[in-house]
This record gives C-alpha cells, sequence and structure tokens, in this order.
C-alpha cells in the first residue's frame, strides 16, 4: 500500500470512529496519523518498524496497524467499524460538508441510511427541525448531494491517466500484430470521464472474442468490448478492420459537435475505409486539429494557431513550502523546480488568514523573505520570486496591511474561506480583490474541488472584464481537482488580453508535475503561448511585474 492510501485508512477510521461516539484521544490520535503519514515522502514500507514508530505521532499502536496495512492490505480495527456501518452512511462520510456529527443526528434521529435517502429528505423539508441544521443547512447539503449523485460513476482523467497506460501496453502485449490507439474522451484529454476507451484495428474478431478474457471482459455489443480494468476504471474497446482504422478512429474520438462541424466544412462527404486519421483531413482539406482540441467550439476559425506545450512553461508560479502546508521546505523547492528545468519560481504560502493552513503572520514573511534573498545569491541561471497566496477576506480585501502587500513580487489572490455565496456576493467579492493594486493573479477563481465540490457561481465575463482593465492574470489551477479557471472561459479571456498561469499549487516537489495536466485543460481551450503569463522567461516576468 502507498502512503497516502494507509494514511486514507486511518482517516476513514478516525471518521468512523467519531461516528460512533468512541474516545476522542484515540480520535485524535489516528488524525494525527493521517496527517502525518500524508506528509512523509518514504514509502512506509521501505521503513523498519522502529523508525515508523519513531516518527511523531506515531506510537506502538499505530505502527502495529501500520504493519497489518502493510503486510495484508486491511486493517482489523478499520474493518470491525465498517462491518458495523451502512455502506450508505460511510458514503455520506466522503462527501464534502457532511461531517460525522451530522450524518450521526440523520442517521440515528431520521433513521436515514443512504445519500439518495437524506436528499429524499431534504425535499420534504425534514432536516430544518434537527438541532444545529435549519433551512440554509438543509439547502447547502441539498446541493451537496445532487453533485455527489451528478459525479457518481465518474473520475479523473489525471486519476487513471498512469492506470490507462499500462492497460494500453497489455492489450499491444496481447494483440501483438493488431494496431491500438485510446479513443473518446480520454483521447481529448477530458478532465472528468466516465470510461477508457481503445481502438483495436487489424485483428481477427474470433480472437479478440477469445483473447480479452484475461481482460476481465464482461459484456459484448456488436463490436464493442466492455470490462473493469482493477475493478474500478470501466473500460471500452471498439474493434475495426485495418483498412477503416483512420476512419473510426475520428469517428469515436469525436466530440459531437466537432464531428458535425468538420462534415460541414469538408471538401469530402465520405470518410470510408481510410486507414490513417491524418488522412481524414487531407481528404477533407482541412488542417489536422490534436484530440483535445476538439471541444473547442471556434477551432476552425482559428488561423496559424499553435497551442501552448508543456516545454513552453518556463516559470512554477504557486508553490507552498513547510513555511505553511507545504510537505518539503523553501530550498527543497527550489532545487526541484530548477532540476525540472525551470527558469524560475514563485513562492506563495498562504497567508495569516489561514490558519488551518499554517498561514503566515507577518514577521514570518519577512523571515522567508530574508531566506529567499540568501538562496537568490546562490544561482546565477534561476530567480526565486516572493509572493503569497493571499486569502480574498469576507469583504473582498486581501489579507495584511498595505506595508507586508508592497515588500512582495507578486500577490496570487484567493478566496479559502465563507464559500456559500451567491453569484452576486462571490463576484463582487472577486471584483474588490482584482481592483486591489497589489494583486496579480486571481487564484482558482471559482473554488471549485472537481467531483467533490461545486464552485460557488461567478459571473465570468464581469470578472475576466475586470482582470483586463486592472492587468491582472487569471490562474488555471493545475491540480487536477480544481483546473480552474474552466478551460471553456479560456478563450474568453484571450480576446480580452488576459493573461493566463497555468499553476501547479504544488505542496510537493511531485506537486510540480500537476503543470501537466494544466497544459491539457489550457490546450483544450485554445491557449497559446503568447497568453501564457509563465511562458514568459524571468526577466521578461519581472518586466510584466514591474509594468
Amino acid at each position: 500500500m502507498t502512503n497516502k492510501e494507509i494514511a486514507n485508512a486511518f482517516n476513514e477510521l478516525a471518521k468512523l470512529m467519531e461516528l460512533h461516539k468512541e474516545n476522542p484521544f484515540k480520535i485524535r490520535s489516528y488524525n494525527s496519523a493521517y496527517i502525518n503519514i500524508r506528509k512523509l515522502t518514504t514509502p512506509l514500507g521501505d521503513m523498519s518498524e522502529a523508525e515508523i514508530s519513531g516518527m511523531k505521532g506515531i506510537g506502538k499502536a499505530i505502527t502495529g496497524k501500520i504493519g497489518e496495512l502493510l503486510a495484508k492490505g486491511e486493517m482489523d480495527k478499520l474493518e470491525e467499524y465498517r462491518t458495523k456501518t451502512p455502506q450508505g452512511i460511510r458514503d455520506l462520510l466522503g462527501i464534502k460538508g457532511f461531517g460525522p456529527s451530522k450524518i450521526r443526528v440523520l442517521w440515528k434521529e431520521l433513521g436515514l441510511e443512504s445519500p439518495g435517502e437524506v436528499l429524499y429528505a431534504c425535499n420534504e423539508n425534514r432536516l430544518i427541525a434537527l438541532k444545529g441544521f435549519g433551512a440554509k443547512t438543509q439547502e447547502d447539503l441539498r446541493k451537496k448531494l445532487e453533485y455527489f449523485n451528478q459525479s457518481r460513476d465518474k473520475f479523473l482523467y489525471a486519476h487513471v491517466e498512469e492506470d490507462a497506460h499500462i492497460l494500453l501496453q497489455l492489450i499491444r502485449k496481447t494483440f501483438p500484430d493488431a494496431r491500438i490507439e485510446f479513443t473518446g474522451a480520454f483521447r481529448r484529454k477530458n478532465p472528468i470521464l466516465s470510461e477508457v476507451a481503445f481502438l483495436l484495428g487489424a485483428v481477427v474478431e474470433e480472437e479478440v472474442f477469445s483473447k480479452i478474457q484475461d481482460l476481465e471482459f464482461h459484456s459484448k455489443n456488436d463490436n464493442i468490448y466492455s470490462f473493469n480494468y482493477n475493478n474500478k476504471i470501466p473500460v471500452k474497446i471498439f474493434t475495426c478492420a485495418a483498412e477503416e482504422f483512420g476512419s473510426k478512429l475520428f469517428r469515436y474520438t469525436g466530440g459531437e459537435h466537432f464531428i458535425k462541424t468538420f462534415l460541414k466544412k469538408s471538401a469530402a462527404k465520405d470518410f470510408k475505409n481510410i486507414e490513417s486519421e491524418k488522412n481524414v483531413f487531407e481528404k477533407a482539406k482541412l488542417p489536422y486539429i490534436a484530440p483535445e482540441l476538439r471541444d473547442l467550439k471556434n477551432i476552425f476559425d482559428k488561423n496559424n494557431f499553435t497551442p501552448i506545450q508543456e516545454a513552453d512553461i518556463l516559470g512554477v508560479l504557486h508553490v507552498h513550502t513547510t513555511y505553511s502546508d507545504g510537505i518539503h521546505s523553501l530550498e527543497e523547492m527550489v532545487e526541484a523546480a530548477r532540476e525540472k528545468g525551470y527558469q524560475y519560481i514563485g513562492i506563495t504560502d498562504h497567508s495569516q488568514a489561514a490558519f488551518y493552513a499554517n498561514g503566515l503572520k507577518p514577521d514570518r514573511v519577512l523571515e522567508q523573505m530574508e531566506a529567499i534573498d540568501n538562496l537568490n545569491k546562490k544561482y546565477t541561471d534561476f530567480k526565486i520570486f516572493k509572493g503569497i497566496e493571499s486569502d480574498i477576506l469576507n469583504d473582498g480585501n486581501l489579507d495584511y496591511e498595505e506595508e507586508i502587500l508592497k515588500k512582495f513580487d507578486f500577490i496570487i489572490a484567493s478566496v479559502h474561506s465563507n464559500l456559500r455565496m451567491d453569484k452576486e456576493k462571490a463576484t463582487s467579492r472577486i471584483l474588490k480583490a482584482i481592483e486591489n493594486p497589489y494583486t496579480t493573479i486571481l487564484g482558482h477563481p471559482t473554488g471549485r474541488l472537481l467531483l467533490a465540490r461545486e464552485g460557488y457561481p461567478l459571473d465570468h465575463e464581469k470578472v475576466i472584464d475586470a482582470c483586463a482593465a486592472n492587468q491582472i492574470a487569471i490562474e488555471l489551477n493545475a491540480n487536477p481537482l480544481r483546473l480552474d479557471l474552466d478551460w471553456t472561459w479560456i478563450d474568453y479571456a484571450m480576446t480580452k488580453g488576459v493573461k493566463i498561469a497555468i499553476n501547479p499549487d504544488a505542496h510537493s516537489m511531485d506537486g510540480i508535475d500537476h503543470i501537466r495536466f494544466g497544459v491539457y485543460a489550457a490546450r483544450k481551450g485554445g491557449l497559446d503561448k503568447s497568453s501564457c503569463l509563465n511562458a514568459l522567461n524571468a526577466d521578461e516576468f519581472s518586466g510584466f511585474l514591474k509594468k
């Protein structure tokens, strides 16, 4: 088991024990284990029992439970609490906004044991009379449940990318003489997926049926084979003859709007039996368009267009360190960015209002700035910029007084608290932050967490127009859980001359690599290099800040 899986096991155990009103001391110790293991960089499986028990917050009892997880993939105590907790109640624990204490009231006082039952109770106004609930809480929980239902049976591209490529190699090994490619929404790199699809060409149909049994095959419909990979990822394999591989790859990749527009603009109408997808575009007398760009509505109107590439990103602009809630130190994050080939880094720990994330008080801001100055003296080929991720307070002001704000090289302004806002409140709060002369970049504009939390509603056009008027860039937060600004708004931002910063929101050295997923999303929105803030080199970025 990975450290993340082990940490999550302790997190689940703590929640289940709190739900059953068990010993608060033990609950705190399991929560502490969750936090400390999550930050650990060395795999627990590579550590001795003595090394594990010597860690902060890890005693003999917890070391034993870690040993269970490493040895057999499960923990007896966790299985005990899972057994006496209905599955529906455990589902509720995974929905943001449903803490153990609230769920216990719904379970014990109303007898509700699943998300569906709670949603039905919300629609009947049955939660209002409960202590600690009320009309606003009921409405908030109802929205969260509806979002949970909409998100079921879906998953994030980033969370299945590695498994999908392993499966691709497995299929190629199973059918060594066939042509095999990803297709569908996965090939278009959609952030949210319901399946991973492949096209398998130049095979004998009878052989597919027999060989695919080893891939947990469970159903066949015409030339489509379906199964679940590792019992978690829905997979479809389409099959076709060799001579029609290009035609079918084009068709199955989609999306629907793209294909309809393509056919209207095409110089030809018949695209059967074409071996190469590029030949489909050549026959249509249209330029080849990369799969991830095929969801962009106006893609055929873009002339001489070169979408952003990962290699175009020269700087890392949203990074957390151990000064706030990061796992690695300032020096480690700087060295990691430098070793990955970037020219500069912008350190942006949390501001003081984010007390839950160890946000920096003014004295620690000054301490970090001095450390950055000293580090900058070491490098002639790399630059460290002093930044902060400043909370946008409830009234729209930035965290810190002006005497601190003016000391930063740049400021990412983000909302982290009081997220329950209507469109008018959310928009006005963010507009005020945009108009603050110290704001450089608007961070994750809607505050969403994909498949977990809807963002607050925004008037995107007003926000983007205000960024244009105030020369503020907008972040495309590249963390796969956010990808916020949504790619569908990138084209509008570009027409207004607003630069997009593809930022990893990295809390560890590996987190810097999330930039890749931000680039995928940016390409879907048609972002080009000239419109990307951190495609500027270090001197150009300095010039942008001075301007």
